[in-house]
């Protein structure tokens, strides 16, 4: 009896060895979520090039297309440059000065200095709940996470370009976007997805991208269009795209990038991914249809232009909200986005003047506020628990996002005036009416996208 005894409590500690094994096991990188996080990284980077440089390439005309391809080519460089050195540090790192803690971060992470290739990301879940803390770590590789901002990082200024098509100097350009992207996209994002972020604890909502991408870029778009005038053959209505080909082909491109772009903020191969992902596809679909049968039945014929505009305008003002709605907040957001700036183009534009060149205020800017309001209406417990919006009571929520909102607004525009009226002063951002009529091609780049044979 006595050796039973024996037999049974050391079986009893072996089992009880192993539980506290496995409950007190060091956090390890999870295959599936870095996998899924490589690709939706690489998608991302397809948004920019090629998916945003033909989609504006093909809005422009034949004499400027090049320089749209450069603009954006230039700037998955640069700003991944500026990313690795200082800009990611002082979006997601940590200030040593307290009072600064929650407006930007420090340089401890310059260079990427201090992080291994062993290291798991210190950020986890949804950018709606990133954590830095040294026991609770993500699934996947720290340099993983780096990078996939890093596309974020690309893409926002690349936005702006939508704006000063056609007519702003490549020198200017550069210099602007540098200094942009340090002191505007870099606080901006610090504060809504970084643990230390004010509108982070505030309890802001931007799953992947409405305030620290859309709204940002927006308004930098409306600023700097204002800013630089119009174009000199610009009559208060759009000038025709020269290639609605490549239009259709950088929507369709933007689409497919946007499931990384959104699917992937959930930072985990796991059902808030795929409701992302979901919800993505069916504000997009609701959106490219709305915008579509406003051109049919205002203008008697649907067109190419309208749906692949409608369809972008669904995925901006999606997502912020993609990891906090179900489908019928997809197609809500869908349809209102379509409705709302449809309007903005269409009628808002032409009345106040202003030469948007390719619409990014009205569709990026307007369907990015949108998109941030609705979230804090439509915010479901059934996706994710812990959060909700206006319709299930939480009006608390919707304050907050208005909050947001109305800071990154009044913080983009005065920042960029600011920026570009030094960027101006010191290099110059216009090109001559000479340079304009000879079109930035080759004025800029001494070459022709298209060659005439006798």
């Amino acid at each position: 009896m006595k050796k039973y005894i024996l037999s049974i409590v050391t079986l009893l500690g072996i089992f009880s060895t192993t539980l506290s094994a496995q409950t007190s096991a060091a956090p390890k990188v999870d295959a599936g979520d870095t996998a899924w996080m490589i690709v939706a990284t690489a998608f991302v980077l397809l948004m920019s090039i090629p998916g945003l440089a033909l989609f504006y390439g093909g809005l422009v005309r034949r004499k400027n297309v090049l320089n749209v391809f450069m603009q954006v080519f230039f700037l998955v460089g640069v700003i991944t440059i500026e990313w690795v050195i200082v800009g990611y540090s002082n979006a997601f790192g940590t200030n040593s000065i307290d009072f600064l803690k929650p407006f930007i971060g420090g340089f401890d992470w310059a260079f990427l200095s201090n992080i291994k290739v062993s290291d798991l990301s210190p950020y986890f879940i949804s950018h709606s709940q990133l954590a830095a803390n040294g026991t609770q770590v993500g699934t996947i590789p720290h340099i993983i996470f780096i990078m996939f901002q890093c596309m974020f990082a690309v893409i926002t200024p690349a936005l702006i370009i939508g704006a000063f098509a056609e007519r702003i100097n490549f020198k200017g350009f550069v210099v602007f976007s540098i200094l942009w992207s340090l002191l505007i996209y870099n606080p901006v994002a610090h504060w809504v997805w970084s643990a230390d972020g004010w509108l982070f604890k505030l309890g802001a909502l931007d799953f992947a991208g409405g305030t620290v991408v859309h709204i940002n870029a927006g308004i930098a778009a409306i600023v700097t269009a204002i800013m630089l005038g119009k174009r000199r053959d610009y009559k208060d209505h759009a000038l025709p795209p020269h290639n609605i080909t490549y239009v259709v082909m950088g929507a369709g491109l933007l689409w497919v990038g946007w499931f990384g772009f959104n699917a992937g903020s959930g930072l985990a191969a796991d059902g808030l991914a795929a409701n992302a992902l979901m919800v993505t596809h069916i504000a997009a679909a609701a959106a490219a249809i709305t915008w579509a049968l406003l051109d049919w039945i205002i203008d008697h014929r649907p067109t190419v232009v309208g749906i692949s505009t409608g369809a972008v305008g669904g995925l901006v003002a999606i997502t912020p909200a993609a990891g906090f709605v179900g489908v019928g907040g997809a197609l809500i957001i869908g349809i209102a986005v379509s409705l709302v700036c449809f309007c903005m183009v269409a009628y808002v534009k032409p009345k106040l003047g202003y030469d948007d060149s390719l619409d990014a205020f009205g569709v990026h800017g307007i369907g990015g506020i949108l998109g941030a309001i609705l979230t804090g209406v439509l915010a479901t417990p059934l996706v994710q628990s812990a959060y909700s919006g206006a319709i299930f009571g939480n009006w608390h929520q919707l304050w907050v996002q208005f909050l947001a909102v109305g800071t990154t607004i009044v913080f983009s525009g005065i920042g960029t005036f600011l920026l570009f009226k030094l960027t101006d002063k010191w290099i110059g951002v216009r090109v001559s009416d000479k340079q304009e009529a000879l079109g930035l091609d080759e004025s800029q780049h001494g070459e022709t996208a298209y060659t005439t044979f006798d």
